[in-house]
């Protein structure tokens, strides 16, 4: 049988001396290293999905710009009507998803080469590239200007054999 006493001494952890206490002065340092911890990878974080979702959202603007340009064009009646249609088109798409609208670029060619643009059996071939500011890049020393991601989007339509341009 095997007997307790109760004046038994639990020896105290390493590094305890009674001034520090029984934890050795590590109290409470893993809550501040979280802390610091959280902040060091949160903050990158957070400006990664912010920058990622302007990247994308200007991605989606000049691709939907591309997009319907090209459609719109290919339903014109003559050379004239389709660039005032693409006009049109591409400030409605600058407008919706709130792009610079210095910084888009539209590109219109048609294939075959030589073709009018819209012409019978023609393919119309809309570019449209825009530079997208990445948050909160201060416009100090010209940084906004470096800071900025250049997007693009084409889209190619091709024009009825039957079009008639009327």
């Amino acid at each position: 049988m095997l007997l307790w006493s109760r004046s038994r001494q639990v020896p105290e952890p390493r590094g305890a001396t009674p001034e520090r206490g029984p934890l050795g002065g590590d109290q409470g340092s893993a809550a501040l290293e979280f802390i610091g911890l959280g902040v060091v990878l949160l903050v990158p974080l957070v400006y990664l999905v912010l920058a990622l979702g302007a990247i994308q959202g200007q991605l989606l603007g000049v691709e939907s710009a591309a997009r319907h340009a090209a459609r719109t064009m290919s339903g014109a009646s003559d050379e004239g009507d389709a660039a005032a249609r693409a006009d049109a088109t591409v400030q409605s798409a600058i407008e919706e998803y709130g792009m610079d609208p210095g910084s888009v670029q539209v590109t219109i060619r048609c294939a075959p080469e030589g073709a009018g643009c819209p012409s019978a059996g023609a393919t119309v071939v809309v570019t449209v590239t825009a530079k997208v500011p990445l948050p909160l890049v201060p416009s100090v020393f010209g940084l906004d200007r470096m800071g900025t991601v250049p997007v693009q989007a084409s889209s190619a339509y091709k024009v009825s054999r039957t079009w008639t341009g009327g």
